[in-house]
């Protein structure tokens, strides 16, 4: 039987939240492309694998790019908007999320994307990927990009990779360890979660969720001792009464021989069972110490069980050994700084903190976070492009969490945001490449840079910067880009633009779209501490005499709050988050 062959400028294999990224990307740009994905839903993470409560690149300056569109969708199409969980300000149902990735695939007439399929076996010609056989065909292209969750293609294709941990005298980081150890030993890559959805059905009438084979009560003793049911479930709500339950504490990671994932296909399915279960485990636990009224989520994934994700949240796969490699120092702030320091061939931008899971252990970890609107956020860092390269091989790109970092810098560069930020870079370089007709190592970065910068209608910030938001159609966005990109010795230690050059007008027809979306609170500020605020309420009646934790996620509303005086009457327009019981600030007044 002759297998079908397809042919394209570019493949895109997995649709993750990177490769999905990266071939709408690439096919926006005019390249002919094709995406490939094992599951029936777009996104990975943020979608198919019901981590629909996405972390970092939350402040307002870091919404851009792709990522920054789909924030958008998300708030015109849930209802009741994304203000519902505490561990993430964005929440939301992953079946939206899925439907907005297949709306933008669908109005693109070049990108053909095929679901069902894995790769099997990847063309080679002397050291240039040629393209990839699955079970019912063939593609070939000119560029192949991997976005595979376990980075396969780099398998399969025998491109130097890396899997599991570092010691110190590798790279010199201070968190990873002097020798292996148990640890090490454990858990060679953080252990992934099998997300399963939870509702609360109001009364006692929840169907019994059974328990799955090797069931372990006290695995899950204490889970919640410390935050109290209400907020342990709270921790990933989502709208309609569904809870995520992607829970770190005595909780539903699973790591046990997670090694088997990459030894065969056997050993891999073996691994899956075993943590699907484990999730059903802990989903019983639950519903048996909180009560029936606690159930299975309804009508959720479009699969038999549909309460559970369609596959796990992998946190870490094969990594690129690429012609760079990012590594901690390079993800921490600056010596008296709030920011890392800046890639000249910069092309993405994340500022989670560096955040590993290993069920049983703690992993001390270098400090990467800071106070900013009243809260916690972490220290912003850049992606070089040349993480996306490998040392030899050409017509290949990564861009999922597969890039070239080291094991423990991986912990903040896995996020979705920063991983989406990846893809639609690889996807431009891609399409470039292609206009171009030469191979990503030759591709001009500075080319690449001012493509993203410029790329309509989703520019993505390079450069993290605080006070300056591209949604403020301010010139010096673009201008500011440019010139720490083409000047990284002159990026600010604090991250902040010179205020002496920011033209503060640009945010007033902005506040004032917000405000009429808002509510209005007014009440009296109070400082407790550096960037720690408090707001208690006096108007309207219903919260009359209500404190509430009050942060904000806009640079100038930030400096409004660190400017204000202690006891003051203040106005404010913003969103109340009954979850994490803080008021998110959008407009600030005087009262």
């Amino acid at each position: 039987m002759i297998q079908q062959i397809y042919t394209a400028d570019i493949l895109v294999v997995g649709g993750g939240t990177g490769g999905t990224a990266a071939a709408i990307q690439a096919a926006r740009r005019g390249a002919k492309t094709i995406l490939v994905s094992e599951f029936p839903w777009l996104g990975g993470m943020l979608t198919s694998a019901g981590v629909s409560a996405p972390d970092g690149n939350e402040l307002v300056a870091f919404q851009t790019g792709l990522w920054g569109a789909f924030l958008q969708e998300l708030r015109q199409r849930q209802p009741f908007g994304l203000n519902n969980s505490w561990v993430s300000f964005f929440s939301y149902d992953p079946r939206i999320g899925a439907e907005i990735f297949a709306d933008w695939v669908q109005e693109l007439t070049n990108l053909h994307w095929i679901s069902g399929q894995v790769p099997l076996e990847v063309l080679q010609q002397e050291n240039c990927i040629t393209g990839v056989r699955f079970a019912d065909f063939t593609v070939t292209a000119k560029i192949i990009l991997d976005s595979t969750e376990l980075g396969d293609l780099l398998a399969l294709g025998e491109i130097p990779h890396r899997w599991g941990w570092e010691l110190q005298s590798e790279w010199g980081e201070i968190s990873a360890p002097a020798d292996f150890n148990l640890l090490t030993q454990s858990y060679p890559v953080q252990a992934p979660t099998w997300v399963v959805v939870m509702q609360d059905f109001g009364e006692d009438v929840a169907p019994e969720i059974p328990p799955a084979p090797n069931y372990d009560p006290s695995l899950f003793a204490g889970a919640w001792d410390n935050y109290g049911a209400e907020k342990f479930l709270n921790y990933g709500r989502w709208p309609g009464n569904r809870f995520m339950i992607n829970w770190p504490i005595c909780g539903n990671d699973y790591g046990e021989g997670v090694g088997r994932l990459i030894e065969s296909e056997v050993a891999k399915q073996e691994f899956l069972q075993e943590s699907r279960w484990h999730s059903q485990n802990f989903a019983h636990f639950i519903q048996k110490n909180l009560g029936k009224r606690y159930g299975l989520a309804e009508s959720v994934f479009p699969c038999t069980a549909a309460a559970f994700a369609l596959h796990p949240y992998y946190r870490e796969s094969r990594r690129l050994v690429g012609l760079t490699t990012v590594r901690e120092q390079d993800i921490l702030p600056m010596a008296g700084g709030q920011v890392a320091s800046l890639f000249p061939d910069a092309i993405a931008v994340g500022n989670y903190a560096n955040d590993h899971h290993y069920p049983g252990f703690d992993l001390p970890l270098q400090p990467k976070s800071m106070r900013w609107g009243g809260r916690w956020t972490g220290t912003p860092f850049t992606i070089p492009y040349r993480s996306l390269i490998p040392v030899e091989t050409d017509g290949f790109l990564v861009c999922e969490k597969n890039i070239s970092v080291s094991h423990i810098a991986n912990g903040a560069t896995r996020l979705q945001p920063v991983v989406m930020g990846i893809g639609q870079a690889a996807g431009m370089a891609a399409a470039m490449c292609i206009e171009l007709n030469c191979q990503p190592r030759d591709l001009s970065v500075k080319e690449l840079q001012n493509a993203l910068l410029k790329s309509l209608p989703d520019p993505a910030m390079l450069v993290p910067l605080f006070n300056l938001d591209i949604s403020t159609q301010n010139p010096e966005w673009l201008n500011s880009q440019v010139y720490y990109l083409n000047n990284p010795q002159a990026y600010p230690l604090n991250g902040n633009y010179p205020s002496s050059l920011l033209n503060t007008c640009n945010y007033l027809k902005e506040d004032q779209a917000l405000t009429r979306k808002s509510d209005c609170f007014t009440g009296i500020f109070r400082r407790i501490n550096q960037q720690n605020y408090c707001f208690t309420i006096t108007a309207p009646a219903a919260y009359d005499g209500q404190t509430w934790q009050l942060v904000t996620l806009r640079s100038h509303i930030q400096e409004q709050l660190k400017a204000a005086v202690h006891e003051q009457l203040l106005t404010i327009w913003g969103h109340l988050n009954h979850a994490g019981h803080w008021l998110l600030a959008e407009n600030v007044e005087v009262a």
